[in-house]
């Protein structure tokens, strides 16, 4: 296998904010279905340097999962192709230590020489967010759509998988 067919499923999510575990407990789903072995479905909760040092060893493609707000119903899923390039040109926020900002990891990369090539969010719209005290648990809209997500990241892989092992080929 080439380091070049490797895919990176990072979970994003703080456990305690309600819908924020989405990323997370999709992570714990997908560790219990049959991954390829070129696979590695993590869960980075809120460790954005971890993150960032995972993306830089070599991935070809890295899929985010993390809840994503867009106006939709709650449980709604997003599939995007995000352009690493335009991401590192965003605004530079200061990095919070007990989160983890997509961005911020992607500005961290590029700026310590990484190069991020394929990049996906699968995203789901939130419904429970951080309350004044605290919120374990996904909301049922949330929980629903965890093993949709699933399926549509078995999918994504799938035709990740070809796709980066004809460019090796090639």
């Amino acid at each position: 296998m080439n380091a070049n067919d490797r895919i990176l499923v990072a979970g994003i999510g703080n456990i305690f904010f309600g819908d924020d575990a989405f990323g997370v407990e999709v992570i714990a789903a997908l560790t219990r279905a049959d991954l390829p072995e070129n696979v590695d479905a993590v869960d980075f909760g809120i460790r954005g340097y971890d993150l960032a040092y995972a993306i830089m060893d070599g991935y070809g493609a890295t899929i985010l999962v993390d809840i994503t707000s867009k106006g939709q119903p709650p449980g709604t899923l997003y599939l995007m192709e995000l352009d690493p390039e335009e991401i590192a040109k965003q605004e530079q926020k200061m990095p919070d230590g007990h989160g983890l900002d997509p961005v911020q990891v992607l500005r961290l990369v590029h700026s310590l020489g990484g190069q991020v090539t394929r990049l996906y969010l699968v995203g789901c719209e939130p419904a429970v967010l951080e309350t004044e005290d605290g919120e374990i648990g996904l909301s049922e809209a949330l929980g629903a759509a965890v093993p949709e997500a699933v399926e549509m990241i078995k999918r994504l892989i799938g035709k990740l998988s070809v796709s980066l092992a004809e460019e090796n080929d090639s």
